[in-house]
């Protein structure tokens, strides 16, 4: 094997090498989102500051987040940036009258309207963040978060969270849909990982119970949009088809997302082995499987589609970045608890592809969307807006598979355990 090989080659020191030197770039890229008031400023494509697009929750959320684990990495400058991010959280974006936190603030410092499940979810995430590394107020900010997304979002009747309400939480939106519980999935995990407070992992279990019902009752395409009483809409969007979060159609990138936390969750919950462990595993395995048969490669080029219709084929064309770190993630994931050669080939498939059209080797970052032809386009996500998901995706391939990012990062660095 040739040591251009090995660099995407999973457990080599090549790829540890490599997986290390793109979290720092990340990191590098990220230090100029801090607004005055604390809000994150959706960062272009070297890294500056867009200051006439709105600060938005779920972007500091995210911000937050990884400087949070910055902290524990030991990267220079995080503890301030993970503070500055809470600053935000704390103050300019959070709704001290209504309850909650706004979807940001616009450039002439208005409010955006409505309360969204998917920015609350962030919350969450990034306070539990927060809050392991020690980051003042971050606990406080914890406990506000699960207290508002409690009472607002989770319904205990179905184990399902809603959508949106309107500002002032008097009227709910009939929209119901699957990208806000994907990651409040994430975020119980997290805060269950965090607190030791275990009913928000069986809240997860509870979502992961609906999602596998309709994805397998799909073809394993898990319908993402449904009505107020959980009817699937599957000509939701058809008309807005490359929607940044509610396309229509099959989002395979979901499809991978949703494998990894269902397997980080029964492994979390049941252990490695075990019958129940095993049959969610398959329904990760599924989920995977099915998104990457319809996605990659799929229309002439290398790389990921965005959606596709019901029967697995390409609508919208473009690659989008986010999906290309899900599937990172995922890959190795998989191979880790079942041990099969074909995930590991396909993270090292994936790596290539990255290294090769979606890594900015001149600006740094990754590039948030591509055309079909692998052209660097922006027409759903311009600019390079947060870090998230490729700063996860160079980190969860090597750490533990039953522990959230954080405190698994958290863990390794200080060889000991954090709950």
């Amino acid at each position: 094997m040739s040591a251009a090989d090995r660099k995407y080659q999973i457990d080599t020191a090549e790829n540890r090498a490599f997986m290390g030197e793109l979290t720092e770039e990340l990191l590098n890229f990220g230090h100029q989102f801090p607004s005055p008031g604390g809000g994150s400023w959706y960062l272009g494509d070297d890294g500056t500051p867009w200051k006439d697009r709105s600060r938005e929750t779920w972007i500091t959320c995210r911000m937050a987040h990884v400087y949070s684990i910055g902290s524990f990495l030991g990267h220079p400058g995080s503890e301030d940036l993970a503070d500055a991010a809470l600053k935000g959280l704390q103050g300019e974006l959070k709704d001290k009258e209504n309850g909650g936190w706004y979807p940001g603030r616009r450039q002439d410092d208005t409010i955006l309207p409505d309360k969204q499940c998917y920015a609350h979810a962030f919350v969450i995430l990034a306070a539990s963040s927060a809050a392991l590394a020690g980051r003042p107020g971050a606990e406080k900010l914890l406990d506000e978060a699960l207290a508002a997304y409690d009472k607002f979002f989770w319904n205990e009747e179905e184990g399902l969270a809603c959508d949106t309400w309107n500002t002032e939480f008097t009227v709910l939106d009939d929209y119901r849909g699957l990208n806000a519980n994907m990651h409040t999935v994430e975020a119980f995990l997290a805060a269950a990982d965090v607190t030791g407070d275990e009913k928000y992992r069986v809240r997860a279990g509870r979502i992961i119970d609906r999602v596998a019902g309709w994805a397998s009752g799909n073809s394993w395409r898990i319908p993402e949009h449904f009505k107020k009483d959980w009817t699937p809409d599957l000509e939701c969007n058809r008309e807005k088809p490359d929607d940044p979060f509610k396309p229509y159609g099959a989002t395979p990138g979901h499809g991978i997302e949703w494998a990894r936390l269902i397997t980080q969750w029964a492994v979390s919950t049941y252990g490695e082995d075990g019958e129940k462990t095993s049959g969610y595993l398959q329904v990760a395995e599924n989920l995977f499987n099915r998104a990457v048969d319809d996605a990659w490669n799929a229309d002439g080029a290398p790389g990921l589609v965005y959606t596709t219709d019901w029967d697995g084929k390409p609508v919208v064309h473009d690659r989008m970045h986010w999906t290309l770190a899900e599937a990172i993630n995922t890959s190795a994931v998989l191979y880790r608890v079942t041990g099969k050669q074909q995930y590991a080939d396909y993270y090292s498939e994936f790596l290539k592809y990255l290294d090769e059209y979606v890594r900015d080797k001149k600006n740094g970052s990754w590039f948030h969307q591509l055309d079909r032809n692998n052209q660097v386009i922006g027409t759903v996500w311009p600019g390079k807006s947060d870090l998230y998901h490729a700063f996860q995706a160079t980190l969860i391939p090597y750490h533990k598979v039953s522990l959230s990012i954080a405190p698994a990062v958290k863990e390794e660095m200080s060889g000991k355990t954090v709950i």
